[in-house]
């Protein structure tokens, strides 16, 4: 599996969001530079973890609708007498 990485925007936007949630809930300020190591530190040691999380419920939703067309195949069934 590839790296997790953000674009700047993407980043930025994630920053600002641990800058707000550290004011507003710990309250504390966190610095630019604290909150992107912090946010990389996040992404490094857990992000895969929320990655992989995604995939299976992905992979479930998918087999869900594929069980569901294949039901639905089923019932297009004519009978061969």
């Amino acid at each position: 599996m590839s790296e997790i990485k953000f674009s700047s925007a993407q980043k930025e936007l994630l920053v600002q969001k641990l800058q707000r949630y550290f004011a507003s809930e710990l309250d504390q300020d966190l610095a630019q530079f604290d909150a992107d190591f912090l946010l990389d530190f996040f992404t490094k040691e857990m992000g895969n973890h929320y990655y992989n999380q995604g995939i299976y419920d992905a992979q479930q939703l998918l087999t869900e609708k594929l069980d569901y067309i294949s039901d639905e195949m089923y019932q297009l069934e004519k009978p061969a007498n």
